[in-house]
């Protein structure tokens, strides 16, 4: 069930796991709780300014239990089957929050906060689901790693930020990117040494 999350923040405990500086500041700065293995914040309109509280019914889990099953081969498979998940998420998610109308890139020059979400919103939304993911035991492969940041306007490159996965065997990060991609498209998924240099 979902619940609106009022300005008291009716909210829920911190993950067992320790996370970085970098991670808790994604909620520490617009003053939501982290996630847990039983329900996350789901920040929209930009900046988190709107939110609902998805709370994990067995269903839910259970479908991204299955989601994930199909990655535990390779680093390779679950990247995909992360990609899945987050597709997952923002079909569950789309029609209560009205971000089934969402767009590709969207920001605040859209003048249609109330359906989208900017790159704050994917960044906290994929991190709060990687962790989630992570608690469960789901990620076999990799760890969540710190969000990550690009923008050089000496280059006319847009400043952009996303969540990350740290791949356990090479190190190597991959980022997460939901925001660059329209209602139920898969996030882009690439090594941060590329998203870093993209447009």
């Amino acid at each position: 069930m979902l619940g609106v999350v009022g300005v008291a923040l009716f909210g829920t405990p911190a993950m067992a796991a320790e996370m970085s500086s970098a991670v808790a500041a994604l909620y520490s700065s617009v003053s939501i709780y982290p996630p847990s293995a039983k329900s996350m914040t789901v920040c929209y309109g930009f900046v988190c300014r709107r939110r609902e509280i998805l709370d994990f019914a067995p269903g839910d889990r259970n479908a991204l239990t299955q989601i994930m099953a199909a990655g535990r081969g390779s680093a390779v498979a679950e990247r995909a089957a992360v990609q899945k998940a987050v597709v997952w998420f923002d079909r569950r998610m789309g029609p209560i929050l009205g971000t089934n109308k969402r767009v590709a890139k969207a920001d605040f020059r859209y003048f249609d906060d109330k359906h989208n979400y900017d790159c704050w919103d994917t960044t906290r939304n994929t991190t709060s689901l990687l962790l989630v993911l992570q608690d469960w035991g789901l990620l076999k492969h990799h760890v969540v790693g710190d969000p990550r940041y690009r923008g050089n306007t000496l280059v006319l490159q847009t400043p952009h930020n996303t969540a990350v996965l740290v791949d356990r065997a090479t190190k190597v990060q991959w980022v997460v990117d939901l925001w660059p991609r329209g209602y139920l498209q898969p996030p882009d998924v690439m090594p941060v040494e590329k998203w870093v240099k993209e447009d």
